[in-house]
């Protein structure tokens, strides 16, 4: 998965500003039309939603690069949520006063992406008020407001630990506005457990990722850290108290959106033609598809082994199941030792960078990527994330953060994680997390998209993209001289059809730990550590978990359309490199940017 920001609307939009815009591709030199009415209107109004937001969501701006409000952290109460609607409704309105058929097809698509956000973050702050129910909001705000300043070096030491100690100084503040805006009896227990036990992580960012070079700053300086660090530990442990004794007993909140909420979510979510009752249907089709892949695979594989199921070829369920399950054993047979998983992943990265250059499969950019240990403010959630660096860092490292085994886990959890993370698996994820997923996709769109463009990004095209890449891989050979890869592939896009239909049963159906426990670990052919941690993520998340499958149907069906009207021309590494430099709006205007169709 990619890393999620704070963001502007407290909702799952990506909101934030820039200063300046990224140059984009150098493009063959045309004289260059004089600017219609239309279009200086709208690029007006592109630069004065990214100032806007700047101020408005600091933490996150920080994040894209715009580092003009690195002191500065939002303001969360009732004021700043009204402060915050009204710049989206005045946005809103001024768009709707610009004749966006007059613009250009770039500009008509992030006209359309503009559109889609606002009226998002406004839904979001008024009828799903996730402000007063998801105690995540603050608390990712509150880590990236630190992490964002430690983890990169796009300034000096001095200049970042000072900015780091103003934002420690004001946190004990945005923690109170988080005590005061939460409605206990609507938060959901999962939600305050999670950040029950993420909290103390902001301790961890101070001590283990700020402190140790405070020996960069003059002695008035770094005493002025200690203090603000004191404060924030204490604000922290009380804020701990808080959690312990008042939101965790009086979370009774329902973690379900229903079909109303989630149906609404999903379409500004997805930005997609598809929905809901689609979305599932074309998802059960695939299931069934996948799994008869896989058994291919699996009859190829245990042929002639001593001890193999029957491998008819034409299986009842149980067969199949039966079958797949024995095949995929052989995978989880090779596995890393408990402490090797980081290791296990830089050695796939290799091979895998190597390949997409052999093969051609993609430019390779040149900006550097690092494996990293997930940080704790951020576990709970997923096994391992891309974060990329803002539009604006140049030349700053990509960090593929993988979460640690943890320590309080039995032998037993250790084993069956490993299992599922085992050396295939992690083969397949460096592919989705790094090469030629994520980083390579987010690397292709920094360099080239607008700013506007950058913001408003589409998870369904970034998390569908690393889907896609996983299956461009096996097929143009990637380990090919051994099946259980595409075996092990072909799981993992089991993985991506069974969130979507997991997110929806969850989310509108109310599918319960056991059913969703079988479909995971029966259906999908997951381990219990992996399947257990997707029910959490499930829980504590909605509308995300579609992304991945909905993208990945958009990106083939387009690439299928591409083929066919290229023909014999068709060039998979010029498609591709085409594709990312569209930037990451949802696929249905990536088609028509790349097609010269009408966008709608």
């Amino acid at each position: 998965m990619r890393r999620a920001a704070p963001l502007l609307a407290l909702a799952t939009l990506p909101l934030a500003a820039v200063a300046a815009p990224p140059q984009p591709r150098q493009q063959p030199s045309v004289a260059a039309a004089p600017a219609t009415p239309a279009e200086t209107s709208f690029a007006a109004l592109g630069r004065g939603y990214l100032d806007g937001l700047a101020r408005i969501s600091p933490v996150y701006a920080t994040q894209l690069g715009d580092h003009r409000f690195d002191s500065d952290l939002p303001d969360m109460s009732a004021t700043g949520r009204a402060a915050r609607v009204a710049f989206s409704r005045d946005m809103l309105a001024r768009l709707g006063a610009i004749d966006r058929a007059a613009l250009p097809p770039q500009q008509q698509v992030d006209a359309a992406l503009l559109e889609n956000a606002l009226r998002y973050d406004i839904w979001d702050a008024e009828t799903l008020q996730s402000w007063a129910w998801d105690p995540q909001v603050y608390n990712d705000t509150a880590g990236s407001a630190l992490y964002g300043l430690a983890a990169r070096d796009f300034a000096p030491w001095p200049v970042r630990l000072r900015a780091a100690t103003t934002r420690m100084e004001k946190l004990p503040a945005l923690l109170a506005q988080m005590r005061a805006s939460l409605d206990p009896a609507r938060v959901p227990a999962i939600h305050a457990q999670t950040v029950a036990r993420q909290n103390e992580g902001l301790n961890d960012i101070v001590d283990g990722m700020l402190a140790p070079h405070l020996g960069a700053l003059p002695p008035v300086d770094q005493s002025r850290f200690r203090a603000a660090a004191d404060r924030l530990r204490k604000a922290v442990a009380a804020h701990q108290t808080w959690l312990d004794s008042v939101l965790v007993p009086g979370a009774k909140g329902d973690f379900r959106l229903g079909a109303v909420l989630y149906d609404q979510k999903l379409a500004f979510a997805l930005n997609s033609t598809l929905g809901r009752d689609e979305i599932k249907r074309r998802a059960q089709a695939a299931l069934t598809a996948t799994r008869s892949e896989m058994y291919g695979i699996a009859r190829t594989l245990l042929a002639g082994r001593a001890g193999a199921p029957p491998l008819p070829t034409a299986p009842s369920e149980a067969q199949q199941q039966a079958a797949i399950e024995a095949a995929l054993e052989l995978s989880y047979r090779h596995r890393p030792a408990r402490g090797a998983v980081i290791a296990t992943a830089e050695a796939a990265l290799a091979r895998a960078t190597a390949f997409v250059r052999s093969a051609r499969l993609v430019s390779v950019p040149a900006t550097p990527l690092r494996i990293i240990p997930m940080p704790r403010f951020q576990q709970g959630v997923a096994i391992a994330y891309c974060d990329s660096p803002g539009p604006l860092d140049r030349n700053l490292g990509t960090f593929y953060a993988v979460s640690p085994i943890p320590a309080e886990w039995s032998d037993a959890q250790a084993t069956s994680f490993l299992r599922e993370y085992n050396d295939y698996m992690i083969d397949d994820v460096t592919v989705h997390e790094a090469m030629p997923g994520h980083y390579l996709q987010l690397a292709h769109a920094n360099a080239g998209q607008t700013p506007l463009r950058a913001v408003l990004a589409s998870g369904s095209f970034i998390e569908g993209w690393a889907v896609y890449a996983e299956g461009q891989m096996a097929d143009a050979g990637y380990r090919k001289d051994d099946p259980l890869f595409r075996l092990t592939m072909l799981k993992m896009r089991l993985r991506s059809i069974s969130n979507a239909l997991l997110d929806i049963a969850i989310q509108t159906e109310g599918m319960d730990h056991d059913a969703a426990m079988q479909l995971m670990t029966r259906s999908a052919f997951q381990q219990e550590r992996e399947a257990e941690g997707k029910w959490t993520r499930a829980r504590l998340t909605s509308a995300q978990l579609p992304t991945y499958f909905v993208g990945y149907s958009e990106h083939a069906e387009l690439r299928r359309d591409a083929e066919a009207k290229a023909g014999a021309a068709f060039d998979r590494m010029a498609y591709h490199d085409a594709l990312l430099a569209t930037g990451s709006p949802p696929v249905r205007y990536a088609r028509a940017l790349m097609f010269g169709e009408v966008v709608r």
